[in-house]
Formats: structure tokens, C-alpha cells, sequence
């Protein structure tokens, strides 16, 4: 059996289709092949359970000859947008889709009213493979990180060594996934354990800005694999709702997950194998305006932004076992 999975983004979002790629080709023997932004190859090209990721720049034209060369015998829609349904269209092949329950998501953004299933984004990605006899192995996720990108530590400060140290991933591509820099801050000060602040280009100038003893800035220094390889080595991770903390969870590390706009009720909070719940979640609950986005804003757009600013920095203490 020949399949595509095609999900174009983004980190988290990829990272959580890996037990379908998984299960399709350990359960059923399946050739599998990953269609996805050229700029997410990386993630999908470590994974031996994917024989070939296909990649596009632009438009999804750029390899739609190469796909239909490959006569498909079926298509696993993971995204579920126009863009997926184009390449749909053109293999003129079976397909599954799995339901986003878009519908369900505004209910419960714009109305507040809450009909949406207590079940995974994994799950349901899952659903996608019932037909097959397909089922959920209970193993997780999956993240390889090869081997020339695992990281020294010792390369960037002697104050880390595996296990002893807390990553803080101060990213998340929208500004109401994150705790404001100066709460950040308060919290690594009140630590007395080295942290390892991991983040991209974009939290640079945040990373910089929360100084002390204790704290090893890594923010834009780092390859996505090798801040995996942080992430791998930590006693425990502190993390917004962001790619990495998805990786985390494939890495099966501890995490202590802090959310903003967005609720775990959407589906998509760490995801470990059966038997292991080793994620604690840190909310302001009853907030009337949250979540007010599936995604989020560059600003609150009730200007007061409760979500993060009520959150307590004993909260977040507690929750790393860390006196307060």
C-alpha cells in the first residue's frame, strides 16, 4: 500500500501526525510519503518510518507531477484546507480527511459554548485510519533528532549537565501565546536551578533581557534539532503552547505547559504514550474573554491580557517543585 500524508504546517501540527505515519507502517506494512513546506523538512527527514517527504516552496503545482507519478492508493488529509483539497483533486485518489471541528472551536471562542469532544487532535488524526483496521499503538509521539545535531553542553556554559538544568521556551509565533518578558524574568530569578532559555530569532532580544546567575540564553543560537537536544537533556521543561513543547512531550519530558488565549481543551496539550501524564497545565480559568482566538493575536484585544498577566509566578514555581 502507497500512502500520502499531507499536513504543510506547522512544527506542533507535524510533530502530532507522527503515530499515524507510525501505526500506517508498522500495522499496515505501508509505504509511506509526507507532503509538507520545504521549510518543515527537517522534522519529517529523521523519521524512518517515512520513505520520502515531498516538499513545495510556493504552490503545490511545484510537485504535483511527481505525486501522481506515485499512484497513491490512498491520501491522508491531516490539514484539511483548500490547498489540501487541491492536491486532493489532482491525484483523483482515495482519500480520508479528518474533521478540524472548526465549527465547534468558534462556538466555544466566540460564545463561549463548549461542544467539543474530550478527545485528542491525535485521536482524531487517528480516525483518519479506522477503515484500515488501523489503531492507535499507545506509543506516542515521535521526534529523531540525528546525530550530529545533539548538543554538547558543556560547549555552552559548565553551569549545565544532563538532567540538572530547566529549559524555558520563551517562543510561540503569537505574542498572546506568551508570558510577558517581565513576568519570564521574575520567574528564572526566583530559580535556583540553571535554565536554559530556548527560543528562535524572534525571542533574541527577550532572551537577552532576562538576565542573572543562573540563566543560559540559547535564544537564536540554535537549529530546531539541537534545541530538541536541549530539550532532551533537561530535568523538566517550561513551555507557552508552541512547537517545542510538542517536542517535549515526544521526548517524553516532564513539562510544565503555560496557557495563554488559547485552552487545552482544544485538543492539542502534550500528548505522551498510555499510562504516562507527566504534563501540568497552568491557566487563569474563568476568564470570560478566553480563549478568544484558536490561534492567537499579536496583542490582546481586550488590551488587558488577564490570560498571562493574572498567572502567578508561584504557580508556575509550584509547579516545577520549586520552593516559592
Amino acid at each position: 500500500m502507497k500512502v500520502l500524508v499531507l499536513r504543510f504546517s506547522s512544527i506542533g501540527d507535524i510533530v502530532l501526525t507522527t503515530p499515524v505515519v507510525r501505526c500506517l507502517k508498522k500495522q499496515a506494512d505501508a509505504e509511506v510519503d509526507f507532503l509538507t513546506k520545504e521549510h518543515f523538512k527537517p522534522i519529517l527527514e529523521p523519521n524512518p518510518y517515512i520513505n520520502r517527504v515531498y516538499t513545495f516552496k510556493e504552490s503545490i503545482s511545484e510537485v504535483l507531477p511527481a505525486l501522481r507519478s506515485n499512484k497513491y492508493d490512498l491520501v491522508i488529509d491531516l490539514h484539511r484546507n483548500l490547498r489540501s483539497l487541491r492536491v486532493k483533486w489532482a491525484l483523483l485518489r482515495p482519500f480520508r480527511s479528518f474533521d478540524k471541528l472548526n465549527f465547534r472551536k468558534w462556538l466555544l471562542v466566540n460564545t463561549g459554548i463548549d461542544r467539543l469532544p474530550d478527545i485528542h487532535i491525535v485521536d482524531r488524526y487517528m480516525d483518519t485510519l479506522r477503515h484500515l483496521g488501523v489503531q492507535y499503538d499507545g506509543c506516542g509521539l515521535d521526534y529523531f533528532i540525528p546525530p550530529e545535531e545533539e548538543v554538547c553542553l558543556s560547549d555552552y556554559s559548565s553551569l549545565l549537565s544532563e538532567g540538572k538544568f530547566i529549559a524555558f521556551v520563551l517562543g510561540a509565533t503569537h505574542a498572546t501565546k506568551r508570558l510577558p518578558t517581565e513576568k519570564a524574568a521574575e520567574i528564572c530569578r526566583k530559580m535556583d536551578q540553571p535554565v536554559v532559555l530556548l527560543g528562535g530569532k524572534a525571542e533574541e532580544q527577550a532572551g537577552k533581557a532576562i538576565l542573572g546567575p543562573n540563566v543560559v540564553n540559547l535564544c537564536g543560537r540554535l537549529s530546531l534539532h539541537q534545541s530538541a537536544s536541549v530539550i532532551r537533556q533537561a530535568a523538566v521543561v517550561l513551555t507557552h503552547d508552541t512547537g517545542l513543547m510538542h517536542i517535549a512531550a515526544a521526548l517524553r519530558k516532564p513539562i510544565v505547559s503555560v496557557w495563554g488565549n488559547t485552552v487545552p481543551k482544544f485538543g492539542m496539550f502534550p500528548f505522551y504514550p498510555t499510562g504516562i501524564t507527566i504534563n501540568t497545565s497552568v491557566e487563569v480559568t474563568g476568564l470570560a474573554c478566553r480563549p478568544c482566538s484558536k490561534i492567537g493575536y499579536a496583542e490582546c484585544p481586550q488590551k488587558h491580557f488577564r490570560c498571562m498577566n493574572d498567572i502567578q509566578v508561584a504557580a508556575i514555581l509550584s509547579a516545577l517543585n520549586i520552593p516559592k
